[in-house]
């Protein structure tokens, strides 16, 4: 399957580190996608890479990308590794972020006035809405809703009800329902292939 746990190892002088390696097929999917120019066909790529996730066996129904803004192109892109990793913060926002922000080098997306777009197949859990609040991306574009996961028995945890308020007061823009029926197609087709539904003590 091409994909390495994350795990904690012992490097130099003693310390840990963990490590998220992404599945072989994402890394070339990556290599030959060219600009992303409307945010449709944003979403449509990260559809597609939920939907390859689901059937490659390779975790949950779940993707997103940082895209650069002005020019389309995808900074980086990840999906949800939680059960092949046993990481239950390996989100597809959360392995996204990291990624694109070790690519720029650098915690904030936003930093000398270049715009990332952060596109996710579904509306961000609780967890991964703070880590957007702190990324410095400036829009976030969504096609699932909250309720679509937590439908098929995913915790999404305790979100304001008024979080796309929030995100804006901070001056984040907001899209919802992108292609919601294709994303949603995905979570069902997770379900119906014997997915995990793998919130905490379960």
């Amino acid at each position: 399957m091409g994909l390495r746990a994350c795990c904690a190892r012992v490097g130099r002088m003693g310390r840990r580190r963990v490590e998220i390696v992404l599945p072989d097929w994402l890394d070339r999917r990556l290599d030959t996608t060219g600009p992303l120019a409307t945010r449709s066909e944003r979403m449509r790529f990260v559809v597609d890479l939920a939907r390859t996730n689901v059937r490659a066996g390779t975790g949950g129904p779940f993707a997103a990308a940082v895209v650069q803004s002005s020019s389309g192109r995808v900074v980086a892109a990840g999906v949800n590794l939680v059960v092949p990793l046993g990481n239950s913060t390996a989100h597809a926002e959360m392995v996204a972020i990291a990624l694109a922000e070790a690519e720029v080098g650098g915690y904030d997306l936003g930093a000398g006035g270049t715009e990332h777009v952060l596109v996710c197949t579904v509306e961000p859990c609780a967890m991964c809405l703070g880590a957007i609040v702190w990324s410095g991306v400036s829009a976030v574009v969504c096609g699932g809703r909250d309720a679509d996961a937590r439908a098929i028995g995913f915790d999404e945890g305790p979100k304001a009800a008024d979080w796309v308020q929030q995100l804006e007061g901070r001056g984040l823009r907001v899209e919802r329902d992108v292609l919601r029926s294709e994303a949603v197609e995905v979570l069902h087709e997770y379900v119906q292939a014997g997915g995990v539904i793998y919130n905490a003590g379960r």
